[in-house]
């Protein structure tokens, strides 16, 4: 790997993307200039659109969890036998409603992705790997919605539920990269800081993963099932399982310590930084918070925004390695 650090006042990538240049003749005449025009207008916004709802998602399956709505609709695809929507009878309770409420912004989700995949795929002016690259949060919402049906028809099988988390972290994570790479152009990559940078932002990335794994165990082991009367958890000790993924955090917070010295002392992009910067205010806070929820019992407010804090840590996680380089 080939090293070749950059100062900040020659970088331009510390400025704000507008996005790249169309290509000559991508804003032709008759119905593909349109859509090509189209493209590049609506991208980014819907880019951007696409990872809040990802994490929104993350958002509302965890309140799901934690309201006891798990099973709140007993089917799927359609919430009741013969009905997608909730049954209203004198014994409904909100349960119904909030899963319900979850499986639509799913919904949402799916037209957003698709937007998405048509916005990035007809835009001619970029490379084939980017416009590939398009449909994976199309290709990942529809794998969602599977695995979510299976744990609906599993009772909530912890493994099944846990998988269906870590599928939705990895689309906050593919989501933030694309939106990063629709501000960049299309050559070969090259990196603003030397490759020890490098390695240690690869290695962050890594242990971030080991740090969500461990989380959905944790999660899989504790009383936020999703169903109040479903039994099924992983037979671990929940007290083990958290002593381990608080180690993995603090191996992810000294990582990002000493990549943030190293950026600061070897002059690093300003956009590299600030991104590292806030990357550590997001761990610091998840952290506090998962120590406030551990010693109070997980009550269900900190749980869900911690819940939310590993969805922001994800996509900074993924910003941060991707404000080292450059194309």
């Amino acid at each position: 790997m080939r090293s070749s650090p950059t100062t900040p006042a020659s970088d331009p990538a510390t400025s704000q993307d507008a996005g790249p240049p169309p290509a000559p003749g991508v804003a032709g005449r008759g119905a593909a200039g349109r859509l090509a025009r189209a493209a590049t207008r609506w991208s980014r916004p819907l880019l951007v659109a696409n990872l809040v709802a990802q994490m929104a998602l993350v958002v509302t399956g965890g309140a799901v969890r934690l309201t006891g709505s798990g099973l709140g609709c007993s089917t799927w695809p359609q919430c009741e036998p013969g009905s997608f929507t909730p049954a209203l009878h004198e014994a409904t309770s909100i349960h119904p409603f909030i899963e319900f409420g979850n499986r639509t912004l799913t919904g949402v989700l799916g037209i957003i992705v698709i937007a998405v995949a048509l916005a990035v795929c007809t835009d001619r002016s970029r490379a084939r790997g980017y416009r590939a690259f398009g449909v994976v949060p199309l290709v990942g919402v529809v794998l969602q919605a599977v695995v979510g049906g299976m744990s609906v028809l599993l009772d909530l099988n912890p493994a099944v539920v846990g998988v269906h988390l870590l599928i939705s972290m990895s689309l906050v994570a593919a989501s933030a990269v694309l939106l990063y790479r629709h501000g960049e152009g299309d050559g070969p990559v090259r990196w603003l800081v030397p490759a020890r940078e490098v390695w240690l932002a690869r290695a962050l990335a890594g242990v971030a993963a080991v740090v969500l794994a461990l989380g959905v165990v944790v999660t899989g082991s504790g009383p936020h099932g999703g169903d109040d009367e479903v039994a099924f958890r992983f037979a671990v000790d929940p007290v083990l399982v958290a002593r381990a993924h608080s180690l993995a955090v603090w191996v992810f917070v000294a990582l990002l310590v000493t990549l943030l010295v190293a950026l600061v002392r070897g002059g690093a992009p300003l956009r590299a930084r600030r991104a590292a910067y806030l990357l550590l205010a997001i761990t610091l806070a998840q952290g506090a918070i998962g120590y406030a929820q551990y010693f109070t019992g997980l009550p269900e407010v900190l749980v869900g925004l911690h819940m939310l804090g590993a969805a922001l840590l994800t996509a900074s996680t993924a910003q941060t390695v991707m404000t080292l380089r450059r194309r």
